[in-house]
């Protein structure tokens, strides 16, 4: 790549797993430049993108300063990132036993979160036709998870290791999406009183200079 920078990442404007990515980049310090797939144009599906991902969808990260190393999937590229580039442990655990409990915490936003909040977005904004049981179903299983993650916020600050990681990085873009559409429209939803300690952290989280600062780059390409 042309662009000097030791990252290429491939993303999209609104799509909260490329974000995740650059919340990492950014605290790392770690320069890249995006790159923003336009899916109306199938841009994710052509074989100029697939050669890179074979699935189609985004993020995919290449890097250039390791012989063009080609990671998807936003969790994996973020597990990458700390196990190559946070040798001082900045945003990652330490310890044998916190290093599977950070990647507990990543699967479980991987495959509890992300996809219901996913249908969640589908069926209130995109989907052709209102399918209210659907709407019902993806919004009861948000505040499912908001409720795991409260169970474990109101007895420690942090997920892992008694700090800001990856683990509580990883659900911010997700958490956005959720408190700004999908229960957003619910008749007395009230985040800070159902979900005091996840609402605490996720302010504590978006505070991070870090990520105000990618939040803010997403903000005005909308």
């Amino acid at each position: 790549m042309s662009h000097g920078k030791q990252f290429t990442l491939y993303t999209h404007k609104g799509g909260p797993n490329g974000w995740k990515v650059a919340f990492v980049l950014t605290e790392l310090g770690l320069t890249y430049e995006s790159i923003y797939l336009d899916f109306n144009k199938g841009e994710h599906k052509a074989p100029e993108y697939t050669k890179y991902n074979p699935n189609g969808r985004i993020p995919t990260l290449i890097d250039h300063r390791n012989n063009d190393f080609t990671v998807w999937e936003s969790n994996a590229v973020i597990t990458y990132l700390v196990e190559k580039y946070d040798t001082n442990h900045k945003i990652s655990a330490v310890t044998p036993e916190d290093k599977i409990l950070q990647l507990q915490w990543l699967l479980f936003q991987a495959s509890g979160q992300g996809p219901y909040l996913g249908q969640a977005i589908w069926f209130k904004v995109y989907h052709s036709e209102k399918v209210p049981s659907a709407i019902e179903r993806y919004q009861k299983e948000t505040l499912r998870v908001l409720s795991v993650l409260e169970s474990v916020l109101s007895q420690q600050e942090w997920l892992v290791g008694g700090k800001c990681s990856v683990a509580d990085i990883s659900f911010v873009s997700w958490n956005n999406s959720a408190f700004g559409v999908i229960v957003a429209d619910i008749d007395g939803f009230d985040l800070a009183k159902e979900y005091p300690a996840v609402h605490a952290w996720h302010q504590k989280l978006m505070a991070r200079d870090a990520i105000k600062s990618v939040w803010a780059t997403r903000t005005s390409l909308q």
